[in-house]
């Protein structure tokens, strides 16, 4: 509010905070809206108490629904912790500032990215966030203010996406496109397929695309694009006029390969283009720190100053997420995360084996997922899709896993298999569901 409007303003007078032309017009869309269902992610794992109550309580159980590491899997390091709450007694319990600290910035920025100069990138252009939620929020809201300006428009995510993608963008004013995409190239994203969704929005209320993610490794799917695939999937993106891509990398360091190279990426694109780019990262997945709520987002200045002004007002990353960070970042990040990403590496060798010898339909790359069809026992058994078919193998064979229906109707016939296992219990996990499905 100005001075001047203060001063010609009676106190006894009630005045919005912001000027007139600012105010948000009003607008019922809220009322129309969908109840926002809680993730069943948090609760499937209660299936598994009917196969107790009817096996005992000591029946053996697999969980291969979580996407936890840090449950199934010793999670982060005792000398990360050890170190993080030293450095947490060292800074204090006061605020930070909205992006977290200089410090993190500075060494996410040098020592984890590594930027290369030629970027233009640094610790300016890294956001601390508590945990990739709060990182994809943020970044749904820049993309909503800075790209289209506009409730209603979409955010679009892949055929068969991670369910939070449905409901996260829904939750903050857009919608959420499902893009074109083929079961049998396990719903990849393609160039075509872009620009028909374009056009598709445009007849359909006049929206427009504030932004598309790119997932690799995936989930639910656990679909690996290379680097280049992403690089020209972006190019495409931008060329249609979408105004941000973002690159959610949360699986990227659990591979058997190399992790995802930012500057790769960047340097594919000219210093204006990079301005639309925006790159989610952290912790929960590399290390098992799913509790420990540390993430951080790389973007433009411009984005990023978006991002801390919104922050100030609403949340600021925990510093003990940051100080795990820290501490990763000072051992080596490959050797931090070494405890999580070498038995899954194990367990996917013992999937993929399994499932290619079994001749089950699955799609495998990365990460720690594997979305397996089950078409042939559903149809068998008469079960109501995925769902019936998840219910009844875990109460039944106590082996819980994720139902596809729950991702999207793309998915009613797959179901997603957890490997976040150590190496033996993943082959027993598997031996069981095979057992399971040849029942029906």
């Amino acid at each position: 509010m100005t001075a001047q409007r203060q001063a010609t303003t009676s106190l006894d007078i009630p005045v919005f905070a912001v000027p007139d032309e600012a105010l948000v017009p009003v607008n019922n869309y809220p009322s129309q809206q969908l109840d926002i269902p809680q993730s069943k992610m948090f609760l499937i794992k209660k299936s598994l108490d009917t196969y107790k109550a009817n096996f005992g309580a000591d029946a053996p159980t697999f969980d291969a629904s979580q996407g936890d590491g840090g449950a199934s899997l010793p999670g982060v390091p005792v000398a990360l912790l050890d170190r993080a709450h030293e450095l947490q007694k060292q800074h204090g319990t006061g605020y930070d500032l909205p992006f977290g600290t200089e410090a993190f910035r500075k060494a996410t920025a040098e020592k984890y990215w590594q930027f290369d100069p030629a970027t233009g990138y640094g610790p300016a252009n890294v956001c601390g966030v508590d945990g990739g939620r709060d990182g994809l929020l943020k970044a749904y809201m820049a993309a909503t203010v800075l790209g289209t300006g506009r409730v209603g428009d979409a955010i679009m995510v892949s055929r068969v996406p991670w369910i939070s993608y449905n409901w996260g963008p829904y939750g903050v004013g857009q919608n959420v496109l499902l893009a074109p995409g083929r079961e049998e190239e396990a719903w990849q994203y393609t160039e075509d397929g872009f620009a028909t969704a374009v056009d598709f929005c445009d007849k359909n209320g006049n929206r427009r695309i504030a932004m598309v993610i790119i997932t690799s490794p995936d989930n639910p799917t656990g679909r690996t694009l290379p680097l280049e695939r992403q690089i020209a999937l972006a190019h495409k993106a931008l060329d249609l006029g979408i105004p941000f891509v973002l690159f959610d990398w949360i699986y990227h360091w659990v591979t058997s390969g190399e992790p995802a190279d930012i500057n790769k990426v960047l340097l594919a694109f000219t210093p204006e283009e990079r301005k639309r780019l925006i790159f989610l990262d952290g912790l929960t997945k590399s290390l098992g720190a799913s509790n420990i709520r540390s993430a951080h987002l790389v973007a433009s200045e411009q984005v990023c100053k978006f991002i801390i002004s919104r922050a100030s007002h609403s949340i600021v990353p925990n510093y003990y997420g940051q100080a795990i960070a820290l501490a990763a970042y000072e051992m080596g990040f490959a050797q931090a995360c070494a405890p999580i990403v070498e038995p899954i590496n194990a367990s996917r060798q013992i999937i993929k084996k399994f499932l290619a010898e079994k001749g089950y339909k699955h799609i495998i790359g990365d990460g720690y997922y594997a979305f397996i069809n089950c078409a042939d026992a559903i149809e068998r058994s008469g079960l109501d899709g995925s769902d019936g078919f998840g219910s009844y193998i875990a109460e039944k064979f106590g082996v819980a896993v994720i139902p596809g229906i729950h991702f999207s109707e793309a998915g009613r016939n797959w179901v997603r298999f957890s490997y976040a296992l150590p190496p033996a219990k993943t082959e027993a996990a598997i031996k069981r569901f095979d057992e399971a499905y040849h029942s029906l």
